[in-house]
């Protein structure tokens, strides 16, 4: 799910983003001024300065990210590329909803705890012997992921981890213990982008990539929840199982011989008490929601089709993963907790929802519609053109290697609002299928794990001091 914030830490200086406040806008006036990249269609030119006026002011983070997502507002109805209604449309549609219903429920399950209770009994399943239990870290990090905030779910995976790797410090000595707590840490901050992946809620740039691959091919086989997981999950799960071979090989391979206190975790659980109502409720909207959002549409596995749902339905045609995701989002407002006489969710809760992703989505989706529009993405294809002679593979990995560092140091999801309309010009100037590039983009995008402040997770196992940069 998404980010409470794309990156934990300043990316940039503040010498650099100081400039960059002002070197974007002149930029982008002198490209107005002095630019004519096609003749006979200003708009072109003006849609390629706002792009870079953001991009800038993106990379640089000189002003908070959903700020200069508004940016397209104001300056492609001014410039002449789209009207003001037609920009304002890209801020809200069926993505941001998928985003706002299934973040309301993973609300829901952080308000009740229920989190909690399914990372306990996940490790409690796979036993506590050191590979063991890293499995058990790993999967259980990368499972809530899939659904919730990666930075909520690495908060409290790392207060567990925190827990054992005392409790074995105290055991054995913290020369001893100290593989095990870098394995760990490393497993959980890792295993909280890995399981991101699988879904198309799981992190932004999923859902970036949808709305984009939408507005640049409207005729094209529409990204669904289930089109992606199908994808996405068995990527996710290799990675995860490559990670855990990788940490295990790396700092347990020669403290395999002792375990660690299954109490402590015990203990941790039964703490929780018996599952409470509210607990219940949300658990069955969670499992009913994951059913609807997987077999909504028919799902293709070869020659097999299982049909979906929406089939039965008159008006199921109509209907998407965003309107399914409101529909159990809202089913939570109208039950009762039983508790204070609320409700399973009340406004207060709804309230954290991250108002600055969803602008910072619009601002994508409007910048990619721009790009269209205005004719940005048949110049940025004709210049590309060249690339046609290059092998596949080698354009593909080149791209990937680059994103993937970039995001080391910019937001995960402004990264990819602003490489996807590109690489569709791109796709289509070399006459390749645009899936073939814009799907390893975005999964690129959600590969920052080398920096302390590439992404919130990192940071926050490097704030317990027992990482080294």
């Amino acid at each position: 799910m998404a980010e409470a914030r794309d990156k934990a830490l300043p990316s940039t200086g503040g010498r650099f983003r100081a400039a960059a406040l002002w070197f974007a806008p002149l930029v982008a006036t002198a490209m107005l001024l002095f630019v004519d990249l096609q003749p006979g269609r200003p708009q072109v030119t003006a849609a390629a300065a706002v792009a870079v006026w953001m991009a800038i002011w993106w990379i640089a983070e000189t002003v908070p990210l959903a700020v200069t997502a508004m940016l397209p507002v104001v300056l492609f109805p001014l410039l002449g590329v789209m009207s003001g209604k037609a920009v304002a449309a890209q801020y809200f549609n069926h993505i941001i909803f998928l985003f706002i219903g299934g973040f309301l429920v993973a609300l829901a399950m952080q308000r009740w705890d229920l989190h909690h209770r399914i990372a306990l009994r996940i490790l409690l399943w796979f036993g506590v012997r050191p590979a063991s239990i890293l499995l058990g870290f790993m999967v259980a990090t990368a499972f809530l992921s899939m659904w919730i905030s990666n930075t909520a779910t690495a908060m409290m995976m790392a207060t567990i981890a925190s827990a054992i790797i005392l409790k074995l410090e105290d055991s054995v000595g913290v020369s001893t213990a100290r593989p095990v707590a870098v394995a760990l840490l490393l497993a959980v901050a890792y295993s909280a982008s890995i399981g991101g992946i699988a879904t198309l809620v799981g992190t932004p740039p999923n859902m970036s990539f949808a709305r984009i691959f939408e507005i640049q091919y409207p005729t094209g086989p529409a990204i669904s929840f289930s089109r992606w997981s199908l994808f996405a999950l068995p990527i996710s799960v290799t990675l995860l199982l490559f990670t855990w071979a990788f940490l295990s090989v790396v700092h347990l391979r020669r403290i395999d011989h002792w375990g660690i206190d299954r109490s402590l975790l015990q203990r941790q659980y039964d703490e929780l008490g018996p599952m409470s109502f509210p607990e219940k409720v949300v658990l069955a909207d969670f499992a009913v929601l994951v059913v609807l959002w997987v077999f909504r549409a028919d799902v293709e596995i070869g020659s097999w089709t299982v049909p979906g749902w929406s089939r039965l339905v008159p008006t199921g045609k109509l209907l998407n993963d965003g309107t399914v995701a409101m529909a159990l989002a809202l089913v939570l407002f109208l039950i009762p907790s039983r508790r204070d006489g609320g409700r399973i969710i009340d406004w207060p809760t709804a309230a954290r929802l991250p108002w600055h992703i969803i602008l910072l989505f619009g601002g994508g989706f409007a910048l990619a519609r721009g790009f269209v529009d205005s004719g940005l993405s048949q110049w940025l294809g004709d210049q590309l053109h060249m690339l046609r002679a290059w092998p596949p593979w080698l354009l593909i990995t080149l791209v990937c290697l680059g994103i993937t560092f970039l995001t080391e140091l910019t937001s995960n999801t402004a990264t990819t609002e602003m490489i996807l309309p590109v690489l569709a010009g791109l796709a289509t100037a070399i006459d390749i299928n645009p899936l073939f590039l814009m799907v390893p983009v975005t999964i690129s995008c959600s590969c920052a794990f080398m920096m302390p402040v590439a992404t919130p997770p990192n940071a926050i196992m490097f704030a317990t001091g027992r990482l080294r940069v």
